[in-house]
């Protein structure tokens, strides 16, 4: 049986990434898994907090456990986004193969102590609980942006130094680093570039057992997500594409039938748009 951590080494081996999509609905979910059948890779499916809360977390989980037997795909659930320590402990209860314990906001000594205290449930659950942390800012909501956040902008980029000394004090699998990423999409242009010789010395500082992740995947160009990946990147994560797609598809839908009230009727569409999105990922990512 495939398990998330092996997953995720198999990558950095093979130097491909693995796609992480968030989803609110089974909707999505079902795009998602098509895609991954038919690009025949596995997958991770992400729900935020709000997510987590709009599905039910236990949902979530059960969702996703039957869309790998319905698809035959690996796929695994991650808790996207967690803010605090009880949200990681309860997504850990639920089901859930990863959690990632967001502490950008709190000072870089309380994000290694609760990082910390995340690590050690996952290590007591008797499951193998990817934890992931992050290092660095890059902006805090999945939406359509007029401009590079000032937030962002004001936040420095960690060093591979400290990259690798976050990942010893804190015993974390993965670290989603700040390499010049942002989460959200810029309106009518690519999001800044990254910072490929920095994802290049934070690889070689952790080592190859710990996986790098790249956030705010939505926006970038398809050679910024090739070299980032050449460069060590092993997961990336895409959510405001999704949506954006998503709401488009089910628009165009009832903008062409308007007096539709079937939901199954005009979400599919929603549906196939995520699907294409996420076939067309897939395939970069594993090339």
């Amino acid at each position: 049986m495939l398990t998330l951590r092996g997953v995720l080494d198999d990558a950095l081996v093979r130097k491909v990434a693995i796609g992480h999509f968030n989803i609110s609905d089974s909707n999505q979910l079902n795009g998602i898994a098509a895609a991954a059948r038919e690009v025949n890779v596995p997958v991770i499916i992400g729900v935020s907090e709000g997510e987590r809360e709009f599905l039910g977390g236990k949902k979530a989980s059960a969702m996703v456990k039957a869309a790998g037997e319905e698809f035959g795909i690996a796929i695994f659930l991650n808790a996207d986004h967690m803010h605090s320590v009880d949200a990681c402990k309860s997504a850990i209860d639920e089901g859930f193969d990863s959690v990632i314990f967001d502490g950008t906001k709190l000072s870089p000594g309380e994000n290694k102590k609760y990082t910390k205290e995340v690590v050690e449930y996952a290590r007591k659950s008797g499951r193998d609980i990817i934890v992931e942390a992050e290092l660095g800012y890059i902006g805090s909501s999945s939406k359509l942006l007029d401009d590079v956040p000032e937030d962002v902008i004001l936040n420095a980029l960690p060093s591979a130094e400290d990259a690798a000394e976050f990942v010893s004090d804190t015993g974390v699998d993965a670290l989603a680093p700040a390499v010049g990423n942002l989460h959200g999409m810029l309106k009518g242009r690519s999001n800044p570039s990254l910072n490929i010789e920095l994802i290049s010395s934070m690889r070689e500082a952790v080592g190859s057992d710990i996986s790098l992740v790249l956030h705010g995947g939505s926006g970038l160009s398809d050679d910024d997500f090739k070299k980032a990946i050449h460069a060590g990147m092993n997961v990336v994560h895409i959510n405001t594409e999704i949506r954006v797609a998503y709401r488009k598809g089910i628009e165009e839908a009832l903008k062409e039938n308007p007096e539709e009230v079937a939901p199954y009727r005009y979400l599919d569409k929603g549906r196939d748009a995520v699907m294409e999105i996420v076939k067309d990922r897939l395939q970069l990512f594993s090339s």
